[in-house]
């Protein structure tokens, strides 16, 4: 089997500058579900690797995250799929924590509990400090372009090895076709 991370705001489920405070504002973006589906299908092992400031914030408690993240696991399996674990930051911004991506340390946090080296895994996020956390962890950087993707990719300074993808379903599509060793 082999891994798979993605990020989720924007990705997996719709994005909202007002945050994702609980499982009702949770959507997933077209497609997505049926991805993760035909990943899992196809051998892949997906995880998920999010920044939730919400909590800094007070926005909402870790309590909460577990229900939003319990309505994505929820419609995973419906689908067919499965999201084996979760990794998140709770930090602020300015915390200056190594969790928090642009820094690779949930990335490496995602190797070291796992046992797998991350040269060449795939990460799928819609942000620069996605791109910039998979490279800085050795992963393989995959910008889609919804959420905040296409701002991402008209802004520039993707780091150079950055594929790009309308969305996970269309990256899903290219993937699926490799059959994992």
């Amino acid at each position: 089997m082999k891994l798979l991370m993605l990020d989720r705001d924007g990705v997996i489920n719709q994005d909202s500058d007002q945050y994702i405070k609980s499982p009702a504002e949770w959507k997933p973006i077209k497609g997505s579900m049926e991805a993760i589906a035909r990943l899992t299908q196809a051998g892949w092992r997906i995880v998920v690797a999010t920044n939730q400031s919400g909590i800094a914030r007070g926005l909402f408690d870790t309590s909460m995250l577990n229900s939003i993240h319990d309505a994505m696991h929820k419609a995973a399996i419906q689908a067919g799929g499965r999201i084996e674990a979760i990794f998140f930051c709770p930090h602020a911004a300015d915390s200056n924590c190594d969790c928090r991506k642009p820094k690779p340390g949930m990335l490496q946090e995602i190797e070291r509990r796992l046992n797998i080296p991350l040269a060449g895994v795939p990460f799928v996020g819609d942000s620069l400090r996605d791109m910039q956390a998979a490279a800085a962890a050795g992963a393989r950087p995959v910008l889609v372009l919804t959420g905040k993707g296409r701002k991402t990719r008209d802004a520039g300074g993707l780091p150079e090895s950055t594929e790009i993808y309308a969305d996970l379903a269309a990256f899903a599509t290219q993937l699926a076709e490799l059959r994992p060793a």
